[in-house]
């Protein structure tokens, strides 16, 4: 629907930094000379911890309020393949750089920064290597046409353990934001 504004905005924010927490921590592993370890390692641990700690809250806070919705299957993508794009677009490039003077880390954070303003804008935030290594899949949902004007016209993002999703079935999903949605295991 053109004009649509996605909603949960500080939700999405926090769900778009824990999908690149994976360079946080090969940052960390490939360090730096220009910071102290210490300080790195601490912004590298906290770059990883809590935006995936919030992602759980999140998710746990969904399950709690029982801020679910049904929804009807149309045509169903999977998108796996993203997820191996995202890893070889993103994280390669950037654990390939040295980080070795301020210059190269201002770079790599300005890159990142563009990165995670790329992700929100596309509402990518749904992209999170942590749901792959839980066994979930990542699904598109196109609505079915139900000849109604108003509705059925927004796609959404389903995150399920499920390994297909069929035309015309029913799931039951919490909300993590306005077009992303989570499937807990039964």
């Amino acid at each position: 629907m053109a004009g649509h504004k996605e909603g949960l905005k500080a939700a999405r924010l926090l769900m778009v930094l824990s999908s690149v927490s994976p360079l946080f921590i090969l940052w960390a592993i490939r360090g730096t000379e220009i910071v102290p370890d210490i300080y790195f390692l601490t912004f590298c641990a906290l770059m990883v911890l809590a935006p995936n700690a919030f992602l759980w809250l999140r998710i746990e806070t969904a399950k709690k309020n029982k801020d679910m919705r049904e929804l009807v299957v149309g045509v169903a993508e999977d998108h796996r393949e993203h997820l191996l794009v995202y890893l070889f677009a993103m994280l390669l490039p950037f654990y390939a750089d040295t980080l070795a003077n301020w210059r190269a880390l201002a770079a790599a954070l300005a890159g990142l920064g563009f990165i995670i303003f790329m992700f929100w804008h596309l509402n990518l935030h749904y992209m999170n290597i942590l749901f792959a290594l839980f066994g979930y899949r990542v699904f598109s949902i196109y609505p079915r046409d139900d000849g109604n004007a108003l509705s059925g016209r927004l796609n959404y993002v389903v995150i399920t353990p499920r390994v297909s999703l069929s035309s015309g079935e029913r799931i039951t999903v919490h909300r993590l934001s306005d077009t992303v949605y989570f499937e807990a295991r039964q």
